[in-house]
Formats: C-alpha cells, structure tokens, sequence
C-alpha cells in the first residue's frame, strides 16, 4: 500500500476542523437537550476521539469572558 498523499490528508484534516466548527455553532444555538444530544451523535461521526466534554470547552470559554 501506497502511502496517502500530503494534499488529500490536508483536505481531510481540513474539512473535519470546518465541520467540527459548524458543529459549534449549531451546539451553542440549540435550545434543547435533544438537539444537543442529536448534534454530539453527528460530532462522534466525525471525529471519533473527541469528547464532549472537548467540545464544549471552547463555548465555556466564550461565556466566561
């Protein structure tokens, strides 16, 4: 097996980091817990290794200021 070309990891890394960020947005607008918990549903798609406590800490952040 060849090993994966630099600009298509790039790409990959890329997009997930906008999705994440998408993902952000929606979470820190969601009125509900269901909303929520449908939104860390789809976080888990793509990204497998990030949790939610991860997640929400950029929020927490943004309300701490």
């Amino acid at each position: 097996m060849s090993t994966p070309s630099r600009r298509s990891e790039i790409r990959r890394r890329r997009t997930r980091t906008e999705k994440i960020s998408q993902l952000r947005k929606r979470y820190a607008a969601a009125k509900t817990d269901a909303e929520r918990t449908k939104l860390t549903e789809k976080l888990k798609k793509v990204s497998l290794g990030l949790t939610v406590e991860h997640f929400a800490k950029p929020l927490q952040a943004r309300k701490a200021r």
